[in-house]
């Protein structure tokens, strides 16, 4: 059985997709582009693909992935293709590796956010970031299925700048005062989301901006304490690829004379 890992995105107004419906556009295309997947014992057959940590809805992402497993193998990069010509634009599948490690969900440990404030001066948001990265904690409130619940958004917070708003992945308007703001954090229990610290500014430094924030993942993966980046999830599986031996190559080798 093959396994092969995908990165995907959520882009424009395909941000407001939520993960099930991505599902089911997902397992369209997978029979549209006739990929032979393995499918789950029992009465109820599904396709075997595992999802790792999806965007909330309304937020767009450059950095999502997922797992399928295939009963026969095929090229990743021509079945990328195949995927992203089935899936409408805004869902597009940028990137296929097969899987060669174990482990992808355990290497998404943190993830990196662009937040675009239309409407806010960027002096003023640098106020409030400097305001959040000083506090010991920042507390916030989120209603969830239990009631509401208040947690500590700040230390999830590996890191919290203003960035240039030139080049921004996010989406939004350009001819009026934007801040844009890049924000690192880690994966916890709860789980605090970029809409948390969004709270935690407005606590901090009432920081309030005048429309909705435009809120795009641009990246996920393991978390470098040392460094204060998150790295590339399928680069060991490009690396493990790059190191083993060509299928052919290994035949010669068996069937050279000694």
């Amino acid at each position: 059985m093959q396994r092969i890992r995908l990165r995907y995105t959520k882009r424009g107004r395909l941000r407001f997709t939520s993960h099930r419906d991505f599902q089911r556009a997902f397992e369209r295309a997978l029979r549209r582009a006739e990929v032979p997947m393995a499918y789950s014992a029992g009465f109820t057959p599904h396709p075997k693909v595992s999802y790792a940590n999806a965007a909330p809805t309304g937020t767009g992402s450059e950095a999502e992935y997922l797992e399928i497993a295939l009963t026969a193998p095929r090229d990743p990069e021509r079945l990328r293709v195949l995927l992203d010509e089935s899936l409408p634009t805004g869902l597009d599948v940028v990137e296929a590796v097969e899987a060669r490690t174990p482990g992808l969900a355990d290497r998404l440990t943190a993830s990196v956010w662009e937040l675009r404030l239309a409407g806010v001066d960027p002096a003023e948001a640098e106020r409030a970031v400097a305001a959040f990265n000083g506090a010991g904690g920042v507390e916030v409130q989120r209603l969830t299925k239990n009631g509401m619940r208040t947690f500590d958004a700040r230390p999830a917070v590996a890191s919290l700048e203003s960035a240039d708003a030139h080049g921004s992945a996010a989406d939004g308007p350009t001819d009026q005062p934007c801040a844009i703001l890049r924000l690192v954090v880690r994966h916890v229990t709860p789980a605090v989301r970029p809409d948390d610290v969004l709270s935690g500014l407005r606590a901090v430094a009432d920081l309030a901006p005048p429309v909705p924030v435009a809120v795009t993942r641009l990246a996920q993966g393991l978390f470098d304490a040392e460094t204060g980046t998150v790295t590339d999830p399928l680069a060991p599986d490009r690396e493990a690829a790059a190191t083993e031996p060509h299928p052919a190559d290994a035949t010669a080798a068996a069937t050279a004379p000694a």
